[in-house]
């Protein structure tokens, strides 16, 4: 039995990149095209992508939301588990950086899946909301200004259905959660969203201590 997290080594790693998941190879050259970046600590690693890939898979999953894309790994990654009829909202701000997923998407043939909604994420989200969606979607994934994380969780809450799963990253923010010395705007959102989410009832939920750490909510 284990008692805790074991030392994630380089090595390690490695071998669970070997073993334990499989990278598509559109996948593989984003995450090394994204590498060459100054932000390339925005991307999820390969881990998370493959345990979202398969929550799609095990809720059979059709319509998904995306808040933060960035060059589109988790895009892809959610776009490659989805059915032929399945459907991405991807919401980003960056023409620039989003454009390096899509040669991706289209590599991979899955561009018809996703559709990407260039502007602030709080306005697509909310002209979804007016167009009557409320309880269209089954999943989405908050990774985008941690500042705007509460309004993010709220107005997925009522996007998508009851049995659907929310999955909030950076929610261990390097570490900075816990400590005091840190209180920057950045770090006292997500304190405070994981705070508040932990005594939501309306949702059940489970932080996984992959990537940045991913707070998996599952709506009840």
């Amino acid at each position: 039995m284990s008692t805790g997290i074991l030392d994630y080594t380089t090595d390690l790693r490695e071998y669970l990149w070997e073993k334990g998941m499989e990278e598509h190879p559109a996948l593989t050259e984003l995450r090394l095209e994204t590498a060459k970046l100054p932000q390339s600590m925005m991307q999820i690693c390969p881990e998370q992508g493959a345990l979202m890939a398969n929550l799609i898979r095990l809720m059979s999953a059709k319509k998904t939301l995306e808040i933060g894309t960035f060059t589109g790994y988790s895009a892809l990654s959610v776009a490659l588990a989805l059915p032929e009829d399945g459907e991405l909202i991807a919401c980003d701000i960056s023409e620039e950086w989003t454009a390096m997923g899509q040669k991706k998407w289209e590599q991979a043939g899955v561009s018809h899946k996703i559709n990407l909604k260039l502007g602030p994420a709080v306005d697509t989200l909310d002209s979804l909301l007016k167009e009557g969606q409320q309880g269209y979607f089954d999943f989405a994934f908050i990774d985008a200004d941690k500042a705007n994380y509460p309004a993010y969780y709220e107005k997925c809450l009522k996007l998508l259905r009851k049995g659907g799963v929310i999955a909030i990253d950076n929610v261990l923010w390097g570490g900075s959660v816990i400590d005091s010395k840190r209180n920057d705007e950045d770090t006292k959102a997500i304190r405070e969203l994981n705070d508040f989410i932990r005594n939501d009832k309306r949702v059940s939920i489970s932080m996984v201590p992959i990537g940045d750490g991913l707070t998996l909510a599952f709506i009840n």
